[in-house]
């Protein structure tokens, strides 16, 4: 039971000895502003929170997430149409495929994929 305590305290401090090594050794400047920030596509996250934002950015998001699950979701309906019964995949690619052109003339309808 003792061995097993030593051994944590072991690696306990094995571990906050290298921690503060490293910290000492990073070569961070307090004064570089710009490296120290996260990427926020283009906006300062330093200012206010509360700016206007472009809802035309947010909708262009979500059509190329829908796009990227629709492919996502293709790819494994062409590998198995080799095992699979030829009807049953047949009527569910269709299924699918008239659910996302009903999502696209949708889009399309509401100008969701005009940019001006």
């Amino acid at each position: 039971m003792k061995l097993n305590y030593i051994i944590i305290m072991i690696i306990f401090m094995l571990s906050s000895m290298i921690m503060i090594i490293a910290s000492m050794l990073s070569k961070k400047s307090l004064y570089d502003r710009e490296k120290n920030s996260p990427f926020e596509c283009g906006f300062d996250p330093m200012n206010l929170t509360r700016m206007s934002f472009s809802i035309r950015f947010f909708l262009i998001t979500v059509i190329f997430l829908i796009f990227d699950v629709e492919i996502a979701l293709m790819l494994p309906m062409i590998i198995i149409l080799s095992v699979s019964n030829l009807v049953l995949w047949m009527l569910i690619s269709t299924y699918f495929m008239i659910i996302l052109m009903l999502g696209t003339f949708y889009e399309w309808k509401f100008g969701s994929l005009n940019w001006l």
